[in-house]
């Protein structure tokens, strides 16, 4: 009798026990966060995608000469439909009054680029960045440019642009996810860039949408330009496939400009 009186302790202090990590276990699941959303990881050295010489690149070392085929896809609209890519139009469409100005800069690019002598490309001519570091609240972008290799930090964690933000060549950008894709909005632009090598001037109420995402092992990359002072409507460009790399950055050279006097007329992007 005494034996089947402990049996029954022992019993109902499992059960109480079962009860009690039970309930403990509710508790700890109505406490925990929830769960964070796993993006793609964009980190990683990436192709060089922004105006490279076409042909081959001669190399003359220790008396030594070597070529070496440059890949300017990454520079290039994607020879295929890409996945994920918005639709687009091959040239931005401006305002008529403003459209002369778009034709007198291309024709006379040579002597307005201020890219050719040495200027920054700003965004989004700069392309995208040779290097992504992706980061749990910040996106930080590496370039390498003639013009400085310039970097880019991308807040991620749901500011707002800054209020304060002086103009700049690449702009006050925030990013945030659309599902698997990344989204850079820039706006607080100088007025002295092109946006494309067309002569796509613009004004300071330029706003720059960057779309990030893979495809496969290959970074997509799709620009969308507004700026309702001068276009009609926002200008979304082809997409861009860009490769992985595994040549490391280097530091770029000082950029002097000699090549002007060169010039055999006033189209440069032809004569490189």
């Amino acid at each position: 009798m005494r034996h089947q009186f402990i049996c029954a302790i022992a019993a109902a202090l499992m059960l109480a026990a079962s009860a009690q990590a039970q309930q403990n276990s509710t508790a700890a699941t109505s406490k925990a966060p929830s769960a964070i959303a796993v993006h793609p990881d964009l980190s990683g050295n990436w192709a060089y995608s922004i105006a490279l010489p076409g042909g081959a690149l001669k190399k003359v070392e220790n008396g030594s000469v070597t070529y070496a085929t440059l890949d300017l896809s990454g520079r290039m609209p994607a020879k295929t439909a890409v996945e994920g890519a918005l639709p687009y139009t091959p040239a931005p469409s401006y305002k008529p009054e403003f459209q002369e100005k778009v034709k007198y800069l291309l024709n006379h690019e040579a002597k307005l680029d201020k890219v050719f002598f040495c200027g920054k490309p700003g965004v989004p001519r700069i392309s995208s960045p040779r290097q992504i570091i992706q980061l749990p609240t910040e996106t930080i972008f590496l370039y390498e440019d003639a013009s400085g290799d310039p970097y880019r930090i991308i807040p991620t964690d749901g500011r707002p642009h800054r209020a304060d933000a002086d103009p700049s060549y690449y702009g006050d950008a925030i990013g945030h996810w659309d599902g698997s894709t990344f989204l850079v909005d820039s706006t607080n632009f100088v007025e002295d860039t092109w946006f494309g090598e067309g002569g796509y001037f613009h004004t300071s109420a330029m706003h720059v949408t960057e779309r990030f995402w893979k495809v496969g092992g290959d970074l997509a990359y799709q620009i969308t330009v507004d700026d309702p002072n001068v276009l009609i409507a926002p200008w979304t460009e082809a997409p861009r496939v860009i490769k992985p790399s595994s040549v490391a950055l280097e530091e770029s050279p000082v950029c002097i400009e000699d090549d002007a006097h060169r010039m055999d007329n006033l189209d440069h992007h032809l004569q490189r």
